[in-house]
């Protein structure tokens, strides 16, 4: 069941996350979905769903991470991290 839209997310997705994360939550979501249908692609006996929610958090935890608060907030770069072109705006 990918998701057309992040208003179709689960609520403790879009009740937590930024909207910048529920996309990259979405999109981690469908990919996975497509990538581990064939249930020989999935580890041991979880089902589609788990492992395209687990896929996607884990998508989301590579920029964001939980704070005390409860909610998810951007990581901040390392000191001394090289930006991607990309990741300054500047690429085409």
């Amino acid at each position: 069941m990918p998701y057309r839209t992040i208003s179709e997310l689960p609520d403790s997705v879009c009740g937590h996350l930024p909207q910048h994360a529920q996309e990259i939550y979405k999109e981690a979501f469908n990919n996975a979905w497509k990538e581990y249908a064939d249930r020989h692609q999935r580890r041991g006996e979880e089902s589609h769903e788990e492992v395209a929610h687990k896929v996607a958090w884990a998508a989301v935890r590579k920029k964001y991470s939980k704070g005390g608060d409860g909610d998810w907030h951007a990581k901040q770069p390392e000191s001394g991290a090289v930006r991607t072109q990309r990741e300054v705006g500047r690429a085409p």
